[in-house]
C-alpha cells in the first residue's frame, strides 16, 4: 500500500471517519517520534517516584500508560518519562537491548517464564532513539503523527481485519505494535498483554491497533468500505432472522 500526503487540516476529519467506522473505545491517538521537543506541545507533568534499586523510575508506570492519557489531551514526553518499564523503553527505541536486559523488571519477566531470553531480541523496536515522543487525540494533533493508535473492541477489530486481510495480529508485549507500524510500515494489532493491562487498567475486552501515519488516508478508506459492507450484511442477516421469531 502506498502512502498519501495529508494536509494537517485533514486529521480531525480522519479521526471522525475512523470513529464512525470502528466505534473505538477511546479517541484515536496520534503518537509522534520527534527529533527535538516542540514548543507548541506541553510536557507531560507528573512527579517521578523514588527509583527502584536498579534505578528505574518515570512519570508513569509504563509507556503504554501514556496511551490512556493521550486519548484525552496532547502532551510530549522525554525518554526518562518512560524509563520505569524497560520493555516499553526498548520497543520505543529509548533503551538498547543490552541495557534493558540488565534491569530487574526484565529479569522478573524472564524468571516468571513470561518471556524467554531467546525471544526478547526478536521483539520489534524503534531503530532511532527519539528525543521526544508526543501523544494526543488524533483530531487535534499539531504534527503529522508517526503512528495512529486505536483502542478497539472485538467488533471494531472484526472490521479492521475485513479492511486489512493481511493485518498482523500480535501478542506480548503489546507496545511493540508501535514499532511494527513505525519501522515496517505495516498495520499491526495486538490482543494485549498482562503487563500492559495491569499497568494501564485497560479493560479485558479491549484490543489495540497501530496504523502508520503515512498510511492513514488509505487505511481509513478501506475501513469505511469494510464497515459499509458489514452494515449491509448485518441488515440482511437481521431481516432474515425475523423468520425464526
Amino acid at each position: 500500500m502506498t502512502s498519501t500526503p495529508i494536509d494537517s487540516t485533514s486529521w480531525p476529519q480522519l479521526a471522525d471517519r475512523l470513529t464512525r467506522a470502528l466505534h473505538p473505545l477511546a479517541a484515536p491517538i496520534a503518537i509522534t517520534f520527534l527529533d527535538a521537543p516542540r514548543a507548541d506541545i506541553p510536557a507531560f507533568e507528573a512527579a517521578m517516584p523514588e527509583p527502584t534499586p536498579d534505578g528505574r523510575t518515570g512519570r508513569v508506570a509504563a509507556g503504554c500508560v501514556f496511551w490512556m492519557h493521550g486519548a484525552e489531551r496532547t502532551f510530549s514526553t522525554a525518554p526518562a518519562d518512560h524509563a520505569n518499564c524497560s520493555v516499553g523503553s526498548y520497543t520505543h527505541g529509548l533503551l538498547s537491548l543490552e541495557e534493558a536486559a540488565t534491569n530487574a523488571d526484565v529479569g522478573a519477566l524472564v524468571e516468571s517464564g513470561w518471556v524467554s531470553p531467546e525471544v526478547f531480541p526478536t521483539i520489534p523496536a524503534v531503530a532511532t532513539r527519539p528525543a521526544s515522543i508526543s501523544y494526543g487525540p488524533l483530531a487535534e494533533t499539531p504534527v503529522h503523527p508517526s503512528v495512529i493508535l486505536l483502542r478497539l473492541n472485538a467488533q471494531g477489530m472484526m472490521v479492521m481485519t475485513d479492511a486489512m486481510p493481511d493485518l498482523r495480529i500480535e501478542g506480548k508485549p503489546q507496545c511493540h505494535i508501535i514499532a511494527v507500524a513505525h519501522e515496517r510500515g505495516r498495520v499491526a494489532a495486538s490482543v494485549g498483554c498482562a503487563l500492559s493491562r495491569a499497568r494501564t487498567g485497560m479493560g479485558a475486552h479491549a484490543l489495540t491497533c497501530a496504523i502508520p501515519g503515512a498510511m492513514a488516508a488509505e487505511v481509513t478508506g478501506l475501513v469505511e468500505q469494510a464497515a459499509n459492507v458489514d452494515g449491509v450484511v448485518t441488515r440482511y442477516a437481521a431481516t432474515d432472522a425475523q423468520r425464526f421469531r
